[in-house]
């Protein structure tokens, strides 16, 4: 019998059982050439246990039956199946972070690397959330320490994707996203970029957004980009891909934040590869 995985999908949202294993099923879905293509993702290996998800789904209030439909999936993979849809939609928002086993980047051509297994970064002190705080108090309620401010970049790639400038840190951000009336994430995944490697084709909406934060001290978030934005700045781009960086992937929901680093040492054919 053939080892299952159940694997969750960022940013299309989509949970697959599969027979293949994690490299099987990135050149499986693989679009082809990271030349001519588009099709960057990250793929989250997630428990299993008995034939069925080694985790509860979050509610979504019954519309479908998520732990059926993915208990199903995982036994028809397991008699053989190469891959089988469990959920196709949504799944990100109902998968709770601590079911994820191991993160992997995926480049277009199917290439993988497996990311270092999280840490908690910060469990959130309060919840309590306005529009009109300033950056000093989204800090406070989330528990960060004083800091002296600065700009950052931040590719959110679920459960929406977002480019964005920020003058709050990445736990602050992650308060703010899981808090925030009127457009709040469940659960968000982003990742800081290296302002230094981020070069876009529209700079000048990024250096418009940068100088818009500096004059507004007390606005929090500037989006540039509101489309397929992991296929707009390559992987090298992220904070933390060169050696001895501990940032990484971040995975947040309102309770706390975790930090997926980058490997100590990136392998030579995932740094080589296109896409």
């Amino acid at each position: 019998m053939p080892e299952v995985h159940l694997v969750l999908s960022i940013p299309q949202g989509g949970i697959t059982a599969t027979s293949l294993g994690i490299d099987g099923l990135a050149l499986h879905r693989s679009p082809g050439s990271g030349k001519h293509f588009r099709g960057r993702k990250i793929f989250v290996d997630l428990a299993v246990a008995d034939g069925k998800p080694g985790f509860e789904y979050l509610d979504e209030g019954g519309w479908r039956d998520a732990a059926g439909d993915t208990a199903r999936a995982i036994s028809a993979a397991a008699s053989g199946k190469r891959t089988k849809t469990a959920l196709s939609n949504n799944a990100f928002s109902c998968t709770p972070i601590d079911a994820y086993r191991e993160v992997f980047l995926v480049k277009t051509g199917g290439e993988v690397m497996s990311l270092e297994h999280g840490r908690k970064l910060l469990s959130f002190a309060t919840h309590a959330c306005h529009e009109e705080m300033s950056p000093e108090q989204v800090a406070r309620a989330a528990g960060c320490p004083d800091h002296v401010r600065k700009t950052h970049i931040y590719l959110v790639m679920c459960p929406i994707q977002l480019l964005l400038v920020s003058n709050l840190t990445p736990a602050e951000y992650a308060w703010y996203a899981t808090h925030r009336p009127g457009k709040i994430f469940r659960q968000v995944v982003f990742t800081e970029l290296d302002p230094e490697r981020t070069h876009l084709p529209a700079q000048s909406r990024l250096t418009k957004a940068l100088i818009e934060l500096e004059r507004l001290p007390d606005k929090k978030t500037k989006t540039i980009v509101s489309d397929d934005c992991i296929n707009e700045v390559p992987f090298h781009a992220w904070s933390g891909y060169e050696k001895g960086s501990e940032e990484g992937l971040y995975l947040a929901d309102r309770n706390h934040i975790s930090v997926w680093p980058f490997p100590d040492r990136i392998p030579t054919n995932w740094d080589n590869a296109v896409g």
